[in-house]
């Protein structure tokens, strides 16, 4: 088991107001799944996610990744976890924007220590992954949206993480280019066990998913499998 949560308890103070954004949650992923995190606005996917990628800690709980509990570890351990087994994809891309693709996707490296040359090869590698080997030299305002979802994409892989986690990863896009980075996304968790959990509050997007985890005011309500819909 990848991860493993149990009663997860997580709220926010919004002067002396507790919101209760998580409550009572357990889940656990499997190595090579694919989930979909679901529900409207406000339903807790999101600081849910925020608690898988161990950006925000439990109020109450356990939460081990790969075997190991994390709810003690330092923030520095936490920052080592996060660059190390955990890759992040956004809504906004989070692109250096006055740097090439290559020197955003071999960033992540820098901050492992591996050399400039390694860098450079492993970004190069990655880039030519997601398709992008002709604009190693691009900047990312000359590329579009979905070209720089897919540099987001290949600076999330780049460290071989054992997870990647997607928040809203097609929410900047149309209707087609979601529809691409949807399919290279499934076609990377089929073809080489990639683990993914995806937030999306979209049904179509959330129907590339084996697994559909659906919460309702900070509950899950529904965790089942689904029928793919199929990568082109």
């Amino acid at each position: 088991m990848l991860i493993d949560i149990r009663d997860a308890w997580k709220s926010y103070f919004i002067g002396e107001v507790e919101i209760p954004a998580v409550r009572g949650v357990s889940l656990a992923l499997a190595a090579g799944e694919f989930a979909a995190i679901t529900g409207a606005s406000g339903s807790g996917k999101s600081t849910f996610m925020h608690v898988l990628g161990c950006l925000d800690r439990l109020d109450h709980g356990t939460y081990e990744f790969e075997g190991q509990s994390v709810e003690s570890h330092s923030r520095r351990k936490l920052a080592a976890l996060r660059n190390r087994r955990i890759g992040f994809v956004f809504q906004s891309f989070n692109l250096l924007p006055r740097t090439t693709i290559l020197y955003n996707v071999a960033l992540p490296l820098a901050y492992q220590g591996v050399g400039r040359r390694e860098r450079k090869r492993r970004a190069t590698e990655m880039l030519e992954r997601v398709g992008l080997a002709d604009r190693l030299k691009h900047h990312p305002n000359q590329l579009s949206g979905g070209q720089q979802q897919r540099v987001a994409i290949a600076r999330a892989l780049v460290t071989r993480p054992a997870i990647v986690l997607a928040d809203e990863p097609t929410g900047n896009l149309d209707t087609a280019t979601s529809r691409e980075i949807m399919d290279l996304l499934q076609t990377l968790n089929r073809d080489e066990g990639l683990t993914i959990a995806l937030v999306t509050h979209e049904p179509d997007i959330a129907a590339y998913a084996a697994r559909q985890v659906v919460f309702r005011d900070g509950t899950i309500v529904k965790d089942a499998a689904t029928k793919l819909r199929e990568a082109v």
